[in-house]
């Protein structure tokens, strides 16, 4: 399976060729959107932060989009006081080779004078994209990521197997798949370790496990919900052997915080909890679309949202793919499901089979082909204020 990718001026292969609006502050959200709502393009995208203090945490996030393969140029929009700079984020933009412009609100005159402005800029760098070069992509060239939503009794039995083993495949080819929730791996100390690559991935991920359970105990919450109860999930061990199935079986290379990339094809461990001494300054993942900007920020080409009782969010930057093991609410959902993956439950294909299947899927999006949130103008994210480390170094007396 091949495909024409976008190739980037710092040789990066992208699956999309998109403008960025970003917003630095709450105060320019506003304008931003308008911005890109008088664009009237699927390849003009908007995100950004509301908080007008620093957040370095929120900063790396930002400047790892505006760096994605699949963004070709970026508009950062500011209104003039708060701590984000727009001026610096553009030439972080230039320097990765993007198209970029950028201005605050303040110097414009206004709202009417920037969303005008903006949407001339933003023209311009449609019109600039469409000299974009392309280049050949195959599965080998594709960062994927998953993260799981509206867990029910089928998410473990087939849509989360179904992905892991797409997941295998991806591996063997040559691919990188990065796999989050690491407080949906509760109980399963043991079958991580047994998954680490050497002991030194093994002692990262029993860090990372450790600290995951540390947090969950100081917020009093765990990942589980009344609609996962009443999906026929028992208990938070249950749902974390259907949410941690979906890394496959492969060795686990390493642990990446979020906006760090991987440093090699395989699987990897997105760690989006916040680190020691900072557990209440922000909760992990308050909702999905957190956990998949988190994979976007780790270079996603594409990311998958599997959901047994069903989603109807997308994500900004790179396509989401929303997959289901519940073939009821596939049907019930059918304008919002992207792959049923409950055709392996009904006994209309094998496990084998249905992965294939996905991974046709994959290639035909990354070739192109809009998901059902593309279609429909689902764009979400969220970008909180947390505390994490750029990298996961463990601290002295580790122990195993």
């Amino acid at each position: 399976m091949q495909w024409q990718g976008f190739l980037r001026k710092d040789d990066k292969l992208g699956i999309r060729n998109r403008v960025l609006v970003i917003y630095t502050v709450e105060c320019s959200a506003f304008v931003a959107r308008e911005i890109t709502r008088l664009s009237a393009s699927l390849d003009v995208e908007c995100i950004g932060f509301a908080g007008c203090t620093d957040n370095e945490y929120a900063v790396r996030l930002l400047i790892s989009l505006i760096r994605h393969p699949n963004i070709g140029g970026v508009l950062v929009v500011g209104l003039g006081c708060e701590y984000i700079q727009p001026e610096w984020l553009a030439n972080i933009a230039a320097e990765a080779g993007k198209e970029n412009a950028w201005l605050f609100i303040q110097q414009e005159g206004g709202t009417a004078a920037t969303i005008k402005r903006g949407t001339v800029l933003v023209k311009d760098m449609l019109a600039e994209l469409q000299q974009t070069r392309r280049a050949s992509m195959q599965l080998a060239d594709l960062v994927i990521g998953a993260e799981c939503g509206g867990s029910d009794y089928t998410s473990g039995l087939a849509g989360n197997v179904v992905v892991g083993r797409f997941f295998d495949n991806l591996v063997e080819a040559g691919g990188t798949a990065i796999f989050e929730e690491i407080v949906e791996a509760i109980g399963l100390l043991n079958l991580l370790k047994e998954r680490a690559l050497n002991p030194e991935v093994e002692a990262k991920l029993v860090y990372t496990y450790q600290k995951a359970l540390a947090y969950c105990k100081s917020v009093r919450q765990y990942s589980v919900s009344p609609g996962n109860f009443a999906g026929g999930l028992s208990t938070i061990e249950e749902k974390s052997m259907g949410a941690f199935i979906k890394s496959g079986t492969k060795a686990i290379k390493g642990v990446l915080k979020v906006a760090e990339k991987p440093p090699e094809a395989g699987l990897w461990l997105l760690d989006s909890t916040p680190d020691p001494h900072w557990m209440q300054f922000g909760i992990t993942n308050p909702n999905d679309s957190e956990g998949l900007i988190d994979l976007i920020s780790a270079g996603c080409h594409l990311v998958f949202l599997v959901t047994g009782r069903g989603s109807v969010v997308g994500s900004a930057v790179a396509p989401c793919l929303k997959i289901t093991g519940n073939s009821d609410t596939y049907q019930k959902l059918i304008d919002d499901m992207d792959f049923n993956a409950g055709k392996v439950l009904t006994g209309e294909c094998t496990l084998a089979e249905s992965a294939a299947e996905l991974s046709k899927m994959v290639a035909a999006v990354a070739a192109g082909s809009l998901t059902k949130s593309e279609e429909l103008g689902h764009k979400e994210y969220f970008i909180p204020y947390k505390y994490q480390e750029k990298t996961l170094t463990l601290p002295p007396k580790c122990k195993l």
